[in-house]
């Protein structure tokens, strides 16, 4: 078993790595239509075990050059099961100390609040670990469950970014989420 990265309340965080493979290609295909209307248009080979070890090995490149993190959750009562994932994308150091977020729960448990621990979990862990100074979120203006949840994780809006991301083939509108480091206030270089 892969050591848990860091927890929540109901979930425990694992770190991209290839060895997570089928467990990841599980948890996109199960997913699969429920995240259509949200996300960019994928390649058959996304949803295969071997399509995600190629990514994973990515994911471990990218988090040792200090780009990005990625996380999948587990429930500790199921912990070979992934339930969510949790990006912090595009870190960005010197003055700027910032990266994106991106997050996906699986469908069966939308609305139980899942989503809105995930992303105060990996916040958390990007002020505390990486010293991260401010997170930001862009979600779809009609995707109202995913607002609630960055807004319960502490995000605020900042404006509207026209035609932001080719989302599920179309240009899409999106709002953009901020949440600031409140204990770093000056920020680190």
């Amino acid at each position: 078993m892969i050591p848990y990265v860091f927890r929540s309340g109901r979930m425990c965080y694992l770190a991209a790595s290839p060895a997570l493979a089928a467990a990841v290609s599980a948890f996109y295909r199960r997913n699969r239509e429920a995240f259509a209307p949200f996300d960019p248009l994928k390649e058959a080979s996304f949803y295969t075990e071997a399509g995600q070890n190629q990514l994973l090995e990515g994911d471990v490149e990218q988090a040792e050059a200090d780009l990005r993190y990625r996380f999948f959750a587990v429930q500790p009562r199921h912990p070979g099961k992934i339930v969510a994932m949790v990006c912090l994308d595009c870190v960005v150091r010197g003055a700027f100390q910032s990266s994106f977020i991106s997050y996906k729960v699986d469908h069966t448990l939308w609305g139980r609040g899942y989503g809105a621990e995930a992303i105060g979990a990996a916040a958390d862990w990007g002020f505390r670990t990486l010293g991260l100074h401010r997170i930001e979120a862009n979600i779809m203006p009609r995707n109202l469950a995913s607002r609630r949840a960055a807004e319960k994780a502490g995000f605020q809006e900042e404006g509207l970014s026209k035609q932001y991301l080719k989302i599920n083939g179309r240009w899409e509108d999106h709002l953009h989420l901020v949440r600031l480091n409140e204990e770093d206030m000056n920020g680190r270089t």
